[in-house]
């Protein structure tokens, strides 16, 4: 094997562990927050209760557990024949943050954040971002289902609109972490007869 060829590989399975561990967010988010109480602060609200959907007016901020959801308006109904709930938060961006396992804290933005209750899906479009420790990933789109730990992020496709995931070096491996010392390995001694 060549040396290019190696140090190709090595950098692929180093560019997939980093995209594991990015991608990772919600596979490591507090595990009790979705259990816990929604709470709801606006300006004003409005409902249409013969269309399930109620109107928060901003700014909105959305708390539950360590997520907080920062918006300009959010709505939040029921799609006409389901049983699925659905908040969409729109804002300059609308923001969601979440505090993980680690103590870090996992980003996303965008124009606006779609969270789908039944499917645990969270979707962000217009401007999307999503952040964790200085690592990044951008697009048009991003759908991550949070249950099935699956994410599709897209451009539109027109001009130089794409897809970027920026890795930090540190996500890879902390370069101030101290040295590990390989043991030992004892040297077979010869007895002379």
């Amino acid at each position: 094997m060549s040396h290019n060829n190696r140090y190709s590989r090595a950098q692929a399975a180093l560019l997939f562990s980093g995209l594991v561990c990015m991608l990772s967010i919600p596979a490591v988010a507090k595990q009790g927050d979705l259990k816990q109480e929604l709470k709801i602060s606006s300006v004003s609200q409005s409902a249409d209760i013969k269309n399930n959907q109620i109107i928060f007016n901003g700014p909105v901020t959305i708390v539950q557990g360590t997520i907080n959801i920062n918006a300009d308006e959010l709505r939040a109904f029921t799609p006409e024949n389901s049983t699925s709930k659905r908040l969409i938060a729109t804002g300059k961006p609308a923001t969601f943050s979440q505090e993980l396992d680690d103590g870090k804290i996992g980003t996303a933005s965008a124009n606006e954040i779609t969270y789908d209750l039944a499917t645990t899906t969270l979707t962000l479009s217009g401007n999307a971002k999503l952040n964790q420790a200085g690592s990044q990933v951008t697009g048009n789109r991003i759908k991550y289902n949070i249950t099935a730990q699956e994410l599709i992020a897209e451009s539109t496709g027109k001009g130089q609109d794409r897809v970027i995931t920026i890795i930090q070096p540190d996500n890879f491996q902390n370069e101030s972490a101290p040295k590990q010392k390989l043991p030992e390995i004892p040297v077979n001694k010869q007895i002379k007869p």
